[in-house]
C-alpha cells in the first residue's frame, strides 16, 4: 500500500514539474491574439495577472510557420548554438579525458594539491572571474567572436572533476595486468581507460550539451554583434507582438535537450551520483 502512495505521490509531482512544459505547447498553438490577450496584463504592465486555458480556443501552427518558414534569423541563432556547443564540448574531449585520466591514475607530484585547485576553480561562478576573463579576451582580440565563448569553456574544470571519479574507479589489478603484458601507458589510457570510464566521459557531455545549449550570460558579456548570438538570446528579445513566435521557438529549442536526455539520461544519472561521492 506504501508503495501505491508513494507512486501516486510521484506522479503527482511528475504532472506538477511537467504543468509549464504544457503550456509552453499550448501556447505555441495560440493565435496572436488569444497570446496577446492572457499575457497582456504582464507583457504591457496592465492591471490584473496573466492567464491561460487548458486548450486553445482555436488551435493554429501559424506561429510555427512563421517561425520556421519566415524568420531567417531564428535559423542563424540555432546554427550558433549547435556549433557553439559541439565544438565546446570536442574541446573538452579532447583536453579534459587525458586531464581527467593523469589526476586519476598517474603518480604526479602535488597532483592532491593540483586536483582541489580543480574543484576550487569549478566552484566559483561566471561572475567572479568575468572580468579576468573579459580582459584576458580583449588582450588576445578575441571578444565578439564565437572563439570568446569556446576557449573559455573548452578548459572548464566540471567535466575533469566528472571523469576523474570513473577513471578513479578503475581497478588497479586491471592495470596492473596490461603492465605485465607489456602495455605502455598510452595504450592502457585508449584501450582500457576510455572503455571503462565511457560511462563518465558520456555523463560528462550529456550535462556539457545541457549547460552549454542554453548560454545566457557569457555571450551577453562577449559577444556585441547579434548575427553571432547563440539562440539562447533569441526569446529574451521577442516582445508581445511575437509571443506566439516566442512560445515556439521555446519548444523547437527544447527539443535538442530533451532528445539528449533521453538518450543519455543513465548516464546522467551516473554522473551525478559520481560527482555526489565525496573524495
Amino acid at each position: 500500500m506504501k508503495k501505491v502512495w508513494l507512486w501516486l505521490l510521484l506522479c503527482v509531482l511528475a504532472a506538477v514539474v511537467c504543468i509549464p512544459m504544457y503550456f509552453l505547447i499550448d501556447g505555441s498553438l495560440m493565435g496572436k491574439g488569444e497570446v496577446t490577450e492572457y499575457l497582456a496584463p504582464v507583457m504591457q504592465n496592465k492591471n490584473g495577472f496573466a492567464s491561460f486555458r487548458l486548450l486553445p480556443m482555436y488551435p493554429t501552427l501559424r506561429s510555427y510557420v512563421e517561425l520556421l518558414l519566415d524568420s531567417p534569423e531564428f535559423f542563424v541563432m540555432f546554427w550558433n548554438s549547435v556549433k557553439l556547443t559541439l565544438l565546446i564540448l570536442a574541446g573538452q574531449l579532447v583536453t579534459g579525458v587525458p586531464a581527467a585520466w593523469g589526476f586519476a591514475r598517474l603518480r604526479i607530484p602535488g597532483k592532491r594539491m593540483l586536483f582541489q585547485l580543480y574543484v576550487i576553480l569549478m566552484l566559483m561562478p561566471f561572475q567572479v572571474t568575468m572580468l579576468s576573463n573579459y580582459l584576458t579576451l580583449d588582450r588576445l582580440r578575441l571578444l565578439d567572436t564565437h572563439a570568446a565563448i569556446i576557449l573559455p569553456a573548452v578548459f572548464s574544470t566540471f567535466p575533469v572533476f566528472l571523469m576523474y571519479r570513473f577513471f578513479e574507479n578503475i581497478p588497479e589489478s586491471i592495470l596492473e595486468s596490461a603492465r605485465v603484458d607489456g602495455a605502455g601507458s598510452w595504450t592502457i589510457f585508449r584501450k582500457i581507460g576510455v572503455p571503462l570510464g565511457s560511462s563518465g566521459i558520456v555523463s560528462a557531455m550529456v550535462l556539457g550539451f545541457l549547460e552549454y545549449w542554453n548560454l545566457i550570460e557569457q555571450p551577453l558579456v562577449f559577444l556585441k554583434d547579434k548575427s553571432l548570438w547563440p539562440l539562447s538570446l533569441y526569446l529574451p528579445n521577442i516582445g508581445l507582438e511575437e509571443a506566439g513566435m516566442a512560445f515556439v521557438a521555446s519548444v523547437v529549442t527544447l527539443i535538442p535537450s530533451l532528445l539528449v536526455f533521453f538518450a543519455g539520461g543513465e548516464y546522467l544519472e551516473q554522473g551525478i551520483a559520481a560527482s555526489a561521492v565525496k573524495e
